[in-house]
C-alpha cells in the first residue's frame, strides 16, 4: 500500500472495510505515484460552497461540510492578497430551461435558483467584493464559463481546487483543469462529499490520474510564499 493510500485510510479510519481498503489498493496494483507539483502562480478557486450545499434547504439535500468549510477558510486568508480568488454556484433561470439533461437527471437542482438564497455563498466565507462567482449550470466549473480565459489572462499556473462535492463539481472541474493544462491541487480537508467513502475513493482516483491531493497547511505555506496577485481577476 502507498504512502497515498496510507494517509487516506488513517484520515478516515471508520472506512477500512475490507472493500473499500481493496477499492483503494487498485491504485497501488497499478502503479500511480507520481505528483505533478506546484507552478509559479496560482489561484484559489471555492467550488459550489453555497447556501444549498452547507446549510440545506427544504429543496435540497446538504451534509454541511462544517470541517470543509472550516480549513478553506484557512485557505482563503492565506490566499487573499496573494493569489486571485474566485468562487462557483450553480443557479438557473425559473424555468430551468438552461440547466439541460442535468436536470432531468437530478431532479433537485430546482431548488437552484438565480437570486434564490440557495445559491448565495455561505457567508461563513466572508467572500470579498473584487472575489467573483462564476455561475455555471453543469459540474465543471470551465464549462459554459469564462474561468479559463479569466486565469490565463493573469498567467494562473496552479488552481486549488476546496469546495464540494468531490465525486462530482470537484472532480469534473479537476478534470476539466487538468485538460486545460493547470496544475491541479486538491485541497485535502477542505473538499468534502455527501457520503465519506465515496469521498475517500474518488480523491484517491482524482490525485492518482489528475491532480495532487495536498494538506491545507501545506498549502498555506505555498499560498504565503506566492508572489502576490497585484490586479486582480477580471470583472
Amino acid at each position: 500500500m502507498t504512502s497515498k493510500q496510507d494517509a487516506t485510510l488513517a484520515t478516515w479510519p471508520e472506512l477500512a472495510s475490507a472493500r473499500v481498503v481493496d477499492l483503494l489498493a487498485v491504485y497501488d496494483r497499478r502503479g500511480y505515484r507520481t505528483d505533478v507539483g506546484k507552478g509559479v502562480r496560482p489561484a484559489l478557486l471555492v467550488v459550489d460552497f453555497s447556501n444549498a450545499f452547507t446549510r440545506g434547504t427544504e429543496r435540497f439535500p446538504s451534509s454541511g461540510f462544517p470541517a470543509e468549510l472550516a480549513q478553506a477558510n484557512r485557505l482563503l486568508a492565506a490566499a487573499r492578497g496573494r493569489a486571485p480568488v474566485l468562487f462557483t454556484t450553480i443557479a438557473y433561470e425559473q424555468d430551468m430551461r438552461d440547466a439541460g439533461l442535468w436536470v432531468a437527471k437530478v431532479p433537485w437542482l430546482n431548488g437552484l435558483q438565480l437570486g434564490s438564497v440557495e445559491v448565495e455563498i455561505d457567508e461563513a466565507l466572508q467572500r470579498r467584493a473584487d472575489e467573483p462567482v462564476l455561475v455555471k449550470k453543469f459540474p465543471s466549473a470551465f464549462h459554459g464559463t469564462d474561468l479559463h480565459a479569466r486565469l490565463t489572462s493573469i498567467g494562473v499556473d496552479t488552481l486549488i481546487l476546496a469546495g464540494c462535492t468531490t465525486s462530482c463539481c470537484v472532480r469534473a472541474t479537476a478534470v476539466d483543469a487538468m485538460q486545460y493544462g493547470y496544475r491541479v491541487l486538491l485541497a485535502r480537508e477542505a473538499v468534502g462529499d455527501f457520503d465519506r467513502a465515496l469521498h475517500a475513493i474518488h480523491l484517491t482516483d482524482l490525485g492518482a490520474r489528475y491532480a495532487d491531493v495536498v494538506p491545507v497547511d501545506e498549502l498555506i505555506v505555498y499560498l504565503r510564499e506566492a508572489t502576490p496577485a497585484g490586479a486582480g481577476l477580471p470583472d
